[in-house]
């Protein structure tokens, strides 16, 4: 068996231990799918209560926007547990050191707001093709944390560059083969024409996502966030500086150059319009 060093490396001795917000993440999505297990399929919960928290891009143009938060939650919980045992399985298996890395409150932020970005792309596209092909790229409800799993794959693979997971303990992998993984193993479901429960645009929204918000640190997004600051802040600071020049400029007061030796004598060129020296 196998478990990952805070440098990324698989380290021989023990399990992939997750860190406190990880381990949050994954209780919590077994237990929302326990709760909507039992519900479904022995206390008669009305199947409506569940798609209301999935995706559907005609309610959320309706004004529904919650469904974008809490689609990548949500897991199939009629007749399948493969659908979250994957989904935790993976962030297991791949999030782990992510974690160590970036500590948790980036964790947290990092795994929300790649679902929110892979459903959202979604959704835009879904609506920008016409309707026969959008219904062969997703069912009208759409859920599911798959999308996110792709995102912390793509970040990890670009945040350790050159090493190696043994994904289940068995299959080693390196960072650029999980990408090849994950990006040929979406373009075959998209080929084959499967309709998966998050559909087939939303991995590839994850993967944008995984580079865009984990794929350095600081993230490709924040450094774009911060060289537009940057040029924002040069010129704001440049206004100011022609600002001030303008003002004195039109205020009549002027410099008068220093440095005489001591032993000039003052002229009459010295005295002020009162006729004393200048200082």
């Amino acid at each position: 068996m196998s478990r990952f060093s805070s440098d990324g490396t698989a380290a021989l001795g023990g399990l992939p231990r997750p860190g406190i917000a990880l381990k949050s993440v994954m209780i919590g999505l077994v237990a929302l799918w326990a709760i909507f297990a039992i519900g479904l399929n022995w206390a008669g919960l009305d199947p409506k209560l569940f798609y209301l928290f999935c995706g559907n891009t005609e309610q959320i143009l309706a004004g529904q926007i919650w469904r974008l938060f809490t689609a990548p939650v949500m897991h199939a919980a009629q007749g399948n547990i493969s659908h979250v045992l994957w989904t935790v399985l993976g962030l297991y298996f791949l999030a782990p050191t992510l974690e160590q890395k970036w500590g948790p409150e980036r964790m947290l932020r990092f795994l929300f707001f790649s679902g929110v970005i892979a459903y959202a792309l979604q959704a835009l596209f879904l609506l920008a093709v016409p309707t026969s092909l959008a219904a062969k790229l997703a069912n009208p409800h759409w859920f599911g944390a798959f999308p996110v799993v792709e995102a912390v794959a793509i970040a990890w693979a670009l945040t350790f560059k050159g090493q190696t997971v043994k994904l289940f303990f068995i299959l080693p992998v390196t960072s650029r083969g999980l990408i090849l993984i994950v990006v040929g193993g979406s373009v075959l479901y998209v080929i084959a024409g499967a309709r998966p429960p998050a559909g087939l645009v939303s991995p590839f929204g994850g993967m944008i996502a995984g580079w865009l918000l984990g794929g350095s640190t600081p993230s490709p997004l924040r450094r774009a966030y911060l060289s537009l600051r940057l040029a924002q802040i040069e010129r704001e600071t440049t206004k100011a500086s022609q600002a001030r020049r303008k003002r004195v400029e039109g205020s009549g007061l002027r410099v008068i150059e220093g440095g005489k030796d001591r032993s000039d004598e003052p002229s009459d060129s010295d005295r002020g319009p009162d006729g004393k020296w200048l200082n």
